[in-house]
Formats: structure tokens, C-alpha cells, sequence
């Protein structure tokens, strides 16, 4: 099997794979939560300010997402066609709500009507709460792993079998981050009664995350042991979960300080190390089976040709910095405070 600097091709594509879905986690993360604010704000005006907020990024964002998904078909369509066939009603939701979300972007403040406002007001609101918590749920759902059979057969059940007690609390604590980072990235693009707003509402955003999260990885420490199980056989990795408590500590010191830009720093590196720990207590299953770990989606038996690998790797060589410089021009050119003018959402 061919390797570049130690790994072999199926573990380089993998760390793509999670590179472009870290990507989206974090810069649609705030869209998202900015997004699961928009009730809390009371002001038309507000409102208008939050969405035009993102409203230069959010579609650019979504470009994460796109290539994640291409990525993910490419590299590895095994695991692509299990997850999907596996979690086929929550991917249609999601799917259906990120319509939603766009058409209350465009529509909203195409009518001056107050119905037509409100309408689309709710409809936003309940995209992007439900999108943040159901990203949760499919990650909780693929670290839990699925009933699969011989072949990569599901089995399970097909409607709310995703829902349980840990997918549920999964999907709350990735929503109360997103909303975290939202608040934080509002704060930076509003000034004014909405910032002041925006700073209470965020001390309430960071209370539901630590709780949340304290919860979470109790519960996780307590009913799913092969993560300890996974430190314990190597321990160097021990740094991880340090390193994100350490993250999640930063935040709330940060915002008291105002400190909001070093603060989005940190919130984004909180995410990054949280999923950086699923990526590591998963490798090299990409889906486990709960029927018998030989049945499980891995790297190696999920993804494509060494060919086609190492063709694809020569793009992502080729097209990483180009993505990289695009974003860098993008934030760079709508950086500072929310101006409404005539071309405004």
C-alpha cells in the first residue's frame, strides 16, 4: 500500500475527509447559531442586522459542505452509501431545512408585510435550530454505530430509530456551541442596543454549553468505555481532551474580557479539538456495527482505489490553497460592523 510522509492513502483521505467537515462545523457553526438566535432578537432591525451579518458568507460556507460530501462520495463510497441508506430520514430533514434556511435568507425582507416577516422569521429560526441539532444527532449516531450486517447491510430501524437518550444530548451540545459561536460572531458585526442585547444572550449561551457539555462527556465516559479503552492504548493522545477542556475554559474568560475575536478563536478550537476526538476514537472504523465489529465500515474497506486516491490527493494538494486564499479575500473584504443599505436582505 503506498504511503506519503508514513500514512497510508486510505488514513491521508480520512484526515481530508475530516479536515473539510471541521471546516463546516466551524464557519457554518455560526451561521447556524447566529440563525437559532434570530426569536431572541425582538427589533425588525435586529433581525435585519443579524441576517445581513452572514449574509456575504453563509452560501460560501456552505461550500465546506459541498466538497465534504464530494470528498466523502469519492474517497470512500462504501461509507457514503451505508451512512445515507443508514440515516436516510434525518439526511432529508436536513436536507429540507437548509432549503428552508436559504429561502428565508433571500425572502424575508422581500415584502414589508409583518405576517410575511414573522412567517419567515419562524421559518429561519427552526432551520437553523433543527440543522445544528441534527448534525449532532448523525455524529452521536456514527460514534454509537448502526446494526449492520454482512455486506453492509442495515438493518435497523428507519424513522426514529436515530433518536435516543445520547443523540438527543449530543444534538443539544452541538446546537448550545453553535449558538455560542454565533453570539460571538454577532458581536463582532453589531454595536449599539442589538450588541448589548447579543451580550446577554451569549452569557446565557455559554451557561447551556457547559452544562450541556458536562453532561455529554459524563455520559459518554460512563456508557461508551472503549473511549477510555482507546486512551488507555495510547496515551500520547491524552493531550486531546486537555486541550479542548482547555479551549472550552478560554471562552467565557475571553468574553468577559471583550475579547470577542480572540473568543471566536477559541470557541472554533473547541469544535476542532471535539471532533478531532471523534476522528481519533473512530480511527480507522468509519462506521461502527453494533452487531460485530467485522461487519464495521473502515477506511480500507470503504474506500476507493490506491489510483484514485492518490489522483485525488494530487488535487487537494492543488486546490487547498486556492480554497484557503478565497476564504482569507472573503472575510477579509466584509470584515467590521453590519452597514444596511439598499442591496441588504
Amino acid at each position: 500500500m503506498e504511503t506519503i510522509l508514513g500514512l497510508d492513502y486510505p488514513t491521508l483521505w480520512y484526515l481530508v475527509v475530516g479536515l473539510l467537515f471541521s471546516g463546516y462545523a466551524i464557519l457554518e457553526g455560526f451561521d447556524y447559531g447566529a440563525g437559532a438566535w434570530h426569536l431572541f432578537l425582538r427589533k425588525d432591525l435586529s433581525r435585519r442586522i443579524a441576517i445581513n451579518a452572514i449574509g456575504p458568507l453563509w452560501d460560501a460556507n456552505q461550500v465546506w459542505l459541498i466538497i465534504g460530501g464530494g470528498a466523502l462520495f469519492a474517497g470512500f463510497p462504501v461509507m457514503y452509501a451505508t451512512m445515507l441508506s443508514s440515516m436516510y430520514v434525518p439526511f432529508m430533514l436536513f436536507l429540507m431545512l437548509l432549503v428552508l434556511r436559504s429561502s428565508a435568507i433571500k425572502f424575508r425582507s422581500a415584502e414589508k408585510m409583518l405576517w410575511w416577516r414573522k412567517t419567515w422569521d419562524i421559518i429561519y429560526f427552526i432551520s437553523n435550530t433543527l440543522i445544528a441539532f441534527l448534525l449532532g444527532v448523525v455524529l452521536a449516531n456514527i460514534l454509537q454505530g448502526f446494526e449492520l450486517h454482512e455486506n453492509f447491510s442495515y438493518k435497523g430501524g428507519i424513522f426514529f430509530s436515530f433518536l435516543s437518550p445520547y443523540s438527543v444530548m449530543v444534538g443539544f451540545t452541538t446546537l448550545s456551541v453553535f449558538m455560542t459561536q454565533g453570539a460571538i460572531f454577532l458581536l463582532l458585526k453589531t454595536e449599539g442596543r442589538l450588541h448589548t442585547r447579543l451580550t446577554f444572550l451569549l452569557k446565557r449561551g455559554m451557561v447551556l454549553f457547559l452544562i450541556s457539555f458536562a453532561v455529554t462527556s459524563t455520559y459518554t465516559l460512563t456508557f461508551l468505555p472503549g473511549v477510555i479503552n482507546k486512551f488507555k492504548e495510547n496515551p500520547i493522545f491524552f493531550i486531546l481532551p486537555v486541550l479542548a477542556f482547555l479551549a472550552v475554559a478560554n471562552v467565557p474568560r475571553l468574553v468577559s474580557k471583550k475579547k470577542y475575536a480572540h473568543a471566536l478563536v477559541f470557541s472554533s478550537l473547541t469544535m476542532a479539538f471535539l471532533l478531532m476526538l471523534v476522528a481519533f476514537q473512530l480511527y480507522p472504523v468509519l462506521i461502527p456495527s453494533t452487531v460485530d465489529p467485522k461487519y464495521s465500515v473502515t477506511i480500507y474497506n470503504a474506500a476507493s482505489s490506491q489510483k484514485s486516491l492518490g489522483i485525488m490527493l494530487t488535487i487537494v494538494l492543488i486546490g487547498a490553497p486556492l480554497l484557503a486564499g478565497y476564504f482569507l479575500f472573503l472575510y477579509k473584504t466584509f470584515h467590521g460592523k453590519v452597514k444596511l443599505d439598499d442591496t441588504s436582505y
